[in-house]
């Protein structure tokens, strides 16, 4: 119905992803609730392209990984590398990441003095072959440029 709901609000026949939220039991929604299973019946339809799930759990990553979803959101960055072994999985099975919390949210951890902490985030995630896309929010036009310069400076990064 969600899906649905959007579709009209959107004037559109489809959307390219959605994505199931997690709230911290990622194993149940992913085995019992029917969540991944309505999220295939959809594409299946044609009205959305990929499917995924915004995960807690390393675990969780790691199982949709394993049921074959689209896509995972995970969190990783220099001061948060937990979640990597779900990045290892999805660069071997070829899924999508949407990396959430790039910064740390807000919290830079050790930068050293005189390093750009944006940049430094970016040019850690990008380093990893899984890392296609990052959510990262704003407060403002001019905070948003920044973080497109500090994205540009990143030489793995093909565009922004």
């Amino acid at each position: 119905r969600s899906v649905e709901r959007t579709l009209t609000r959107l004037n559109t026949d489809r959307v390219e992803a959605v994505l199931l939220h997690s709230n911290g039991d990622d194993l149940e929604i992913l085995e019992q609730s029917g969540a991944p299973e309505a999220l295939e019946n959809l594409k299946a339809a044609g009205k959305i392209l990929a499917a995924g799930i915004s995960t807690k759990t390393v675990e969780g990553g790691i199982r949709a990984i394993e049921l074959g979803l689209d896509a995972v959101m995970a969190t990783y960055n220099p001061w948060h590398t937990d979640e990597k072994p779900v990045l290892d999985a999805a660069a071997e099975a070829g899924r999508s990441v949407f990396l959430k919390k790039a910064f740390g949210s807000g919290w830079f951890g050790d930068v050293e003095s005189g390093d750009d902490p944006v940049f430094a985030a970016f040019d850690f995630i990008f380093q990893h072959p899984a890392a296609t896309s990052v959510i990262v929010g704003t407060i403002n036009p001019e905070h948003l440029r920044s973080n497109c310069a500090a994205m540009e400076k990143v030489e793995s990064v093909e565009s922004v």
